[in-house]
């Protein structure tokens, strides 16, 4: 309701992270409307009523998670069907058609269930790199379920293997331009539009140039998958004699607003491209680790933080990491460069919080609005129930959040200051009624497109 007050009272930690990142010990947060307005410690906040008042004693609350990089609107529906040995192509190959199998009900649907996902487990703003096909339908799905996004249509005009539809350079030029035209701002500002060129292997100099320009001209932002394997290395070494985000260097589109995802293979002079155009980047262990990118080996996240780079987390789709919760990327990325460079040092738990928080949210180009609890910025929250055995004992809650904690102790959620979760729920939908929807069209796109793979142990 416009103007209705919230208050969140008697929090046993608020883990801001605002610019002094502190740490509130019993503390309070009132929302109003959309907005947060006071943020302090409860027995300053004792006189402040509301609307609505939330009890947050033994609770923790953090900002929503931000995650960078996740196709929300057809793994479900398929999801655990590859075999983890699956070569990547032929897995992406089979994703993509089964996606282009997809009726808008059924990505509507399968649209509804990831998000109900994420926001049960702490993600209220999240990057969909363009891979859904129906936004009109799908816009129902953001609508009901209040999450923050990013969106687009994904876009190549050169053959790809992996069953991406090639457009004629103008038709995907249109698509990208009038994707940003049409949904930028909608619902109410939580919907923002991008250019989404898919991976540059697979577009032309022209197609790259005319994104750049098209995220310039209305100021908004463009993204990539970046990952660089060999094969797109060895690519653009062949057809422009550099790698390839010095390639993109080159041609003029990276920038503050460009944001590339994965970047698991890129060497030094690459990191350096990005630190001097203010690129940022989101990476994704959890699809990393599980496709066997090399992330331990090659990543170079410890070289990126240290020239400033802001970096980002994303979890990919259901179906090739499998997991979308934000906070196993938020883990996976600290524990993961400890044992890659034999240093307890790299990537503290801080640093992991920030990535998933403050430092996505500015990947995302909303770290005005969101990644942070501060007056002025919008109510996006997540209360954390530490009555449970993972949280205790509770005395550094940074630790207990990133190293043992997981969503399933997220209790309440709020998303511009609405409550979408609720003691666990989700409060805009019937999840059982839609998780038994989505279980049948998966059968029913599987047995249409023929995309199925044996079981190693038999079911009798």
């Amino acid at each position: 309701m416009a103007g209705q007050t919230v208050k969140i009272e008697g929090a046993r930690f608020i883990l801001t992270v605002d610019q002094q990142r502190r740490i509130i010990q019993d503390g309070s947060i009132l929302i109003e409307g959309q907005n947060i307005t006071q943020v302090g410690k409860s027995a300053d906040m004792a006189g402040v009523s509301a609307d609505q008042v939330i009890d947050a004693s033994e609770m923790v609350v953090t900002p929503g998670f931000c995650n960078g990089h996740m196709h929300i609107s057809y793994a479900h529906a398929t999801r655990g069907i590859f075999p983890d040995s699956l070569d990547p192509g032929e897995y992406l190959a089979n994703v993509f058609a089964l996606q282009g199998a997809m009726t808008e009900e059924e990505e509507y649907l399968t649209s509804l269930l990831a998000i109900t996902e994420l926001l049960k487990y702490g993600t209220t703003c999240f990057l969909d790199p363009g891979s859904t096909k129906f936004l009109d339908s799908c816009m129902k799905a953001y609508e009901e379920s209040g999450c923050r996004i990013v969106v687009g249509k994904q876009v190549v005009n050169q053959d790809n293997p992996l069953n991406l539809p090639v457009y004629p350079l103008a038709e995907a030029i249109s698509i990208m331009e009038d994707t940003v035209r049409s949904y930028n701002g909608l619902l109410d500002g939580r919907v923002t539009a991008w250019a989404m060129p898919f991976a540059s292997e697979f577009c032309s100099t022209d197609l790259l140039v005319a994104a750049k320009d098209i995220a310039d001209r209305h100021n908004t932002s463009l993204t990539l998958h970046q990952a660089n394997a060999k094969f797109a290395i060895d690519y653009h070494q062949q057809q422009y004699g550099k790698r390839p985000v010095n390639y993109l260097e080159d041609i003029g589109v990276l920038g503050p607003n460009m944001l590339l995802a994965h970047v698991v293979g890129v060497e030094q002079g690459e990191v350096d491209a990005m630190a001097r155009t203010g690129t940022k980047a989101v990476m994704v262990p959890t699809a990393a680790l599980k496709m066997g990118q090399g992330i331990t080996s090659k990543g170079m996240l410890p070289e990126m933080l240290d020239q400033n780079i802001c970096v980002g987390l994303g979890t990919d789709a259901g179906n090739n990491s499998s997991l979308v919760e934000t906070m196993r990327s938020m883990y996976l990325i600290t524990i993961i460069f400890k044992d890659a460079r034999q240093s307890t040092s790299m990537v503290p738990a801080e640093t992991a919080l920030e990535m998933a928080t403050i430092q996505g949210a500015k990947a995302l180009g909303l770290d005005s609005q969101v990644g942070s609890i501060e007056v002025g910025k919008k109510a996006d929250l997540v209360l954390f129930d530490t009555k449970r055995p993972e949280w205790q004992t509770l005395f550094n809650p940074v630790n207990n959040l990133v190293y043992n904690a997981d969503g399933r102790s997220v209790h309440t959620v709020l998303v511009d200051g609405r409550v979408v979760v609720e003691d666990h729920k989700p409060t805009f939908v019937d999840e059982w009624e839609l998780i038994q929807k989505v279980q049948e069209l998966g059968a029913d796109m599987m047995k249409r497109t023929g995309v199925s793979f044996p079981q190693r142990w038999p079911i009798i």
